[in-house]
């Protein structure tokens, strides 16, 4: 029995749509699929990424929905595990042997996120300023980490612990608690979470972006960090990058400058970031993460991918810049070291993050340090952004 055109109709439509129907449902269950597949990717890279609990339970934490964030970058040849980098890096890094450094946090920069989606504020520790480490006295604030890792390594050693990898685990987090605590009570603020970066992490970051642009004022050129570079704007690869964060010498600021040279790279870095769409592209943003895992080692419970998602808001200059002031020059058993007013920073801080009306007296400077008649350098500004969101530094 033959079937009728309309009834031929009816079927060539009902075949049309339960084909849609069939593509619909399998384009589903593919983007599911993608969806699962970079989540677990996801999950898979943050999780192989090295975590602390230095962030002690029951620290003062920020109210209101702001959050503080403290970079620490560890001036050490080694890598996470205490092994020496090796030889072929520490040559591409122009870094010296794997023994010097140690362990100091040559790079101290607190970041203050508003809740209000505001304008950023970062502030740079000046890595010789004198304070006072917990169970160490006063010493450079850069120490607080390796004299705390030498101290619980020693207590352990002599409790019998022979373990080369468990003495330099509960050391770094000796040291890392140590590090945060110290910054901590010296700004008055309290920190939310942390990323710890080592040497190696400036000259990685530059080579997963094809190379960080700066601005250079005047040429330059150093043989002990290796930088040689030309006057005006510029894209470093990984080297170059590594050797224009450690510029000192050279510089008219030495120590300062090269904290600004920190900072303008960062600042750059985040604007590239933006730039090439990695903090809307899933793939860009595994990418990051796949190459951050090598050097970074952050708090427990912080969900990097979603501070990566807010880190969009913090690229083309919406971060203020501030370098923390020095009072005076001066030596602290045999070391130069930067005297600071403890009551100003704290004032600093504060007035910057939550604006106030009255304000404490200022304490005097530490004691224990030798004066030096030289006055300190004037404060240096923050890194000023050209028309493109690149820092011009000297």
């Amino acid at each position: 029995m033959s079937r009728s055109p309309i009834t031929h109709r009816r079927e060539k439509r009902w075949s049309a749509r339960r084909l849609v129907r069939t593509l619909a449902a399998c384009a589903v269950v593919l983007a599911l699929c993608a969806l699962a597949g970079g989540w677990y990717l996801y999950r898979d890279l943050s999780g192989s990424i090295d975590t602390s609990r230095a962030l002690a339970d029951g620290a003062p934490t920020s109210v209101g929905g702001d959050t503080n964030i403290l970079l620490m970058g560890l001036d050490s040849r080694k890598d996470q595990n205490g092994d020496d980098l090796p030889p072929e890096v520490l040559d591409k890094l122009h870094a010296g042997s794997s023994d010097i450094g140690g362990y100091n946090t040559n790079t101290l920069i607190l970041l203050h996120v508003p809740a209000d989606g505001g304008r950023a504020k970062a502030f740079s520790v000046p890595r010789d300023d004198l304070v006072d480490i917990a169970g160490h006295g006063q010493d450079k604030i850069k120490k607080a980490y390796g004299l705390e890792k030498a101290r619980t390594e020693e207590k352990l050693a002599a409790e019998g612990v022979t373990d080369r990898r468990k003495l330099e685990t509960a050391g770094r987090e000796a040291g890392r608690r140590a590090g945060i605590q110290t910054v901590r009570a010296f700004l008055g603020v309290p920190i939310d979470h942390f990323a710890e970066v080592n040497l190696a992490g400036f000259y990685h970051l530059a080579d997963a972006l094809d190379g960080v642009t700066v601005c250079l004022k005047k040429p330059v050129k150093d043989r002990y960090s290796g930088a040689d570079f030309p006057a005006g704007k510029q894209t470093l690869n990984g080297q170059q990058s590594l050797a224009f964060v450690r510029q000192r010498h050279g510089l008219p600021g030495g120590d300062l400058d090269r904290t600004r040279r920190q900072q303008a790279f960062l600042a750059s870095a985040t604007h590239k970031l933006d730039s090439v769409g990695t903090f809307t592209d899933p793939v860009r943003l595994l990418h990051l993460l796949n190459t951050a895992k090598q050097d970074l080692v952050t708090d427990q419970g912080w969900d990097l991918l979603s501070f990566l998602k807010q880190a969009k808001n913090l690229s083309g200059g919406n971060v203020e810049f501030t370098t923390l002031p020095i009072e005076r020059f001066a030596e602290h058993r045999g070391e130069d070291v930067n005297i600071v007013d403890p009551a100003k920073i704290k004032r600093i801080v504060a007035d910057a993050i939550h604006p106030v009306r009255s304000t404490p007296p200022a304490a005097p400077a530490g004691p224990g340090a030798t004066p030096d008649p030289k006055p300190a350098p004037e404060k240096p500004s923050a890194p000023v952004l050209d028309g493109g969101g690149i820092p011009c530094v000297d």
